[in-house]
């Protein structure tokens, strides 16, 4: 059987995880910047190349779950380097490997990105605390009364402990 119905799959799959990548790397750029509406468009679209991923990522396992089970694989055995080794055609066997090589290069590539912006997002927002805490008033300036008053003994003697 030929694993046609697994490498059509598999093309799509590395064409939006580049496409995610060129994302990402746009992402990055506006993180640098500030540009929430920007980072905020990318998401969107990132959402539907997930979801376009989840469709065909369905399809390639449904087929080479069609293609283990004909071959009689468990499913210890439903991997690339199985299915390499009970192809017979050699330019499938070689597109597969090529496909599948690229693929697992793309998402090395991408989860590197998408953690330098985790990154530059973890800053942004410590750079955002440090804002808030440094204009947020504190305790001492909230309390009223001057502040060598409260040293002296005489100003601590409450209403009901002053003297007759």
């Amino acid at each position: 059987m030929s694993i046609i119905r697994i490498l059509s799959p598999l093309k799509q799959l590395i064409q939006l995880h580049e496409s995610l990548l060129q994302l990402s790397l746009l992402k990055t750029e506006l993180l640098k910047k500030g540009d929430i509406e920007g980072i905020q468009k990318i998401l969107k679209t990132e959402q539907k190349h997930i979801q376009a991923i989840k469709k065909f990522e369905k399809e390639r396992l449904i087929a080479v779950d069609e293609w283990a089970e004909k071959h009689q694989l468990n499913d210890e055995e439903k991997t690339v380097t199985t299915i390499l080794e009970h192809v017979s055609d050699d330019d499938e066997r070689k597109q597969l490997e090529e496909l599948s090589t690229e693929l697992a290069n793309l998402l090395v590539e991408l989860k590197a990105q998408e953690g330098l912006n985790q990154q530059l997002t973890n800053q942004s927002l410590q750079f955002v605390q440090l804002n808030l805490d440094m204009i947020s008033p504190t305790i001492e300036q909230v309390n009223y009364g001057n502040a060598k008053n409260q040293n002296d003994p005489q100003s601590k003697r409450s209403v009901f402990d002053s003297k007759a």
